[in-house]
């Protein structure tokens, strides 16, 4: 009797989701905001041309074709919470971005591994106007392998192809109180897993690099109890001038299928770099600061629609740092800080 009431139990959650609605109707997450890297982020919040960056692999993996070294990074975000209606949340599934940790990397030559929480947000509240109580909880993440190819034929042109597994887990609770008792009108628990790829090109020509990425161009996410989702599909081209201490890069990315929603990007990047005494060796210890500043926008019409961005970073030996301010309207005050730590070796 135990067994078979369970049974049932599990039966009417199963039809009970499958007749509501998901509240997720978007799954477009290769943005801007988004991107996990502080150096595109400080360089105009894109990266599809300079290899140089530990996070390159995220923005197009065809930058990894002629890496030669081993690096272990992680990235974290730290933004002040911002509120948001109910219904807005749960219904734009790129706003939900991980609170503190990013973003983790391991690149060996020109290969890579890369886990990513794509989405976490977790939300309760209580609507008096309607007596409601809504519980969201919903999280996804995103383990990634990376490879970089190159032809001693074609030594100018790099590919790269980006596999990435999801999975994740959705909770959605709506209750409706009634006197001192709440009624349930609404409970999803139900469990997504997916397979998703991008696709890299870029092209050197003396100081010049040409890049171009798409993102989740073959995407299929499977729910238990829903029918299966497409990522928005989007790609990226930008074109970067500079080998020495001074990058200048432009890029633009839109999506594929759909409404463009084009943005354009430009930034600028400065390296400083020298070598100094170890006081307890005789070996020179290398050192270097970076500076970075970007812009990009839809139309650059207004100032509100216009994100400035600003980065530096500073390594020491095999030690580096990096960070970068996102600021939407040219807010700094209200700026998205990002940064990352890590190892080269």
């Amino acid at each position: 009797m135990k067994y078979l009431f369970m049974i049932l139990m599990t039966m009417m959650i199963c039809t009970l989701a499958a007749q509501s609605p998901l509240p997720i109707n978007d799954y477009d997450y290769a943005i801007p905001e988004n991107n996990v890297s502080p150096i595109a982020i400080g360089m105009g919040g894109i990266n599809v041309t300079n290899p140089s960056d530990p996070f390159a692999s995220y923005g197009n993996p065809a930058l990894l074709a002629n890496n030669e070294t081993t690096m272990l990074y992680m990235a974290y975000r730290v933004a002040d919470d911002q509120e948001m209606d109910f219904w807005e949340t749960v219904n734009v599934s790129n706003v939900l971005h991980e609170k503190q940790f990013k973003y983790f990397s391991l690149i060996t030559k020109q290969a890579g591994f890369s886990y990513q929480p794509m989405a976490s947000i977790n939300i309760s509240t209580f609507d008096p106007q309607t007596q409601k109580t809504m519980y969201f909880d919903y999280k996804l993440d995103k383990l990634q392998l990376t490879l970089g190819m190159k032809d001693n034929d074609w030594p100018s042109l790099h590919a790269g192809l980006n596999l990435k597994y999801i999975s994740g887990r959705l909770v959605y609770l709506i209750e409706r109180q009634e006197g001192s008792q709440f009624v349930r009108e609404q409970f999803i628990d139900d469990k997504i897993k997916g397979l998703s790829g991008d696709l890299g090109l870029t092209y050197q020509n003396g100081d010049v690099i040409y890049g171009i990425a798409a993102y989740d161009l073959l995407s299929r996410l499977w729910w238990e109890n829903y029918d299966p989702v497409s990522i928005q599909r989007r790609i990226a081209t930008g074109i970067q001038y500079g080998s020495g201490p001074s990058k200048v890069n432009f890029g633009m990315q839109g999506k594929i299928a759909t409404k463009p929603e084009t943005t354009y990007h430009v930034g600028y990047s400065y390296s400083t770099n020298w070598n100094s005494q170890d006081f307890m060796a005789e070996d020179e210890i290398r050192q270097g600061l970076d500076t970075r500043i970007g812009l990009y926008s839809k139309d650059f019409y207004g100032a509100d629609n216009i994100n400035l961005t600003l980065g530096g970073g500073y390594y020491y030996q095999m030690f580096r740092f990096d960070f970068s301010l996102n600021s939407k309207g040219i807010k700094l005050a209200d700026s998205e800080f990002l940064f990352s730590l890590g190892l080269s070796f």
